[in-house]
């Protein structure tokens, strides 16, 4: 066998060698660049990412009306988490801020049921606030009104206000509440990346009515939709309906100080108390008009007549 050639003999190239000014390459990691590269060119600016989420819950001894209203906005909202019931005492606002803490939410919507007839809901950020609390009317689950209109579960909406919110400063107030927490947040885990229903939100004295629409388009060929054509695209409703009526609004979440009040609203107890007032007052006419016929007879007492005693015999 022939003599192996010795390596030393043979001219090997030096390595090149790094340049010290060089910035270093970033490790590369299973879920990407650990360290990124700094570019110079471009200035580092945080991106926004909306990662809101609301907590849903109710108070204790709710009627079923109003717990098939919670569980409609609760299947509307994908970004929505449910709990289990809240007892409704002073000291809700503490418990609550404390489960949206647990449950790692940045809103709340607490469906709060009183004597089993008045609804009211409080509408907050946690935990610093503001809270609005609101009386519902006009209630229409969708068990109730069995609409023709549908959408995809967890679909994102398209949030339209009347030109009322703009006018005073409580209503723009109410309006970018309403946009963050009705609105599902972009990449949201459980939504669908797109768009096939709408939330109206319209003033109609001082009260917020809600209606809930589909975006029905045509999927034939021959009728196919051209881009920027929207005559042929119709809203079909879904459901539910519900009238927000404002009461109060608070600094803090759940409470603190007021910043707004509403001088037109009655409250239901004062409602009722009328109402039995006046069924009150029509007794007091009957029980009145009759004392009246008494003594008018007594003071009128009818005439004997000759016939009287005819038929005595």
């Amino acid at each position: 066998m022939g003599k192996k050639r010795k390596h030393s003999e043979a001219n090997v190239p030096e390595p090149a060698k790094k340049d010290s000014d060089a910035p270093e390459r970033p490790k590369r990691t299973l879920l990407g660049w650990k360290d990124p590269a700094p570019d110079d060119t471009k200035e580092s600016s945080p991106i926004f990412r909306n990662k809101e989420k609301v907590l849903i819950t109710c108070s204790r001894r709710i009627s079923y009306r109003y717990r098939h209203l919670m569980l409609s906005v609760v299947s509307l909202l994908p970004h929505a988490k449910k709990d289990n019931k809240v007892e409704s005492k002073e000291s809700k606002g503490a418990t609550l801020n404390e489960l949206v803490e647990l449950k790692n939410c940045s809103s709340c919507l607490f469906f709060e049921c009183r004597k089993q007839k008045d609804l009211y809901i409080w509408m907050a950020k946690c935990p610093n606030g503001p809270s609005v609390k609101f009386l519902v009317n006009a209630v229409h689950t969708m068990e109730e009104l069995k609409l023709t209109g549908n959408h995809l579960k967890g679909s994102r909406p398209i949030l339209t206000f009347s030109a009322n919110f703009d006018k005073d400063l409580h209503w723009k107030l109410l309006k970018e509440m309403i946009t963050q927490i009705f609105g599902t947040p972009k990449e949201q885990r459980k939504s669908k990346p797109y768009y096939d229903h709408v939330f109206a939100f319209s003033i109609v004295d001082d009260h917020i009515w809600f209606r809930n629409y589909q975006i029905s388009v045509p999927h034939n060929e021959s009728d196919k939709v051209d881009r920027g054509g929207l005559d042929k695209i119709t809203l079909v409703e879904v459901g539910p309906r519900f009238c927000l009526n404002p009461i109060k609004i608070f600094g803090g979440s759940f409470g603190g100080p007021t910043l707004y009040e509403n001088p037109f609203y009655v409250s239901p107890n004062q409602i009722r108390a009328l109402e039995k007032k006046n069924k009150a007052g029509k007794y007091a006419k009957k029980v009145k008009a009759k004392t009246r016929r008494k003594r008018h007879e007594l003071e009128n007492p009818l005439e004997v007549g000759e016939f009287a005693d005819m038929w005595k015999e």
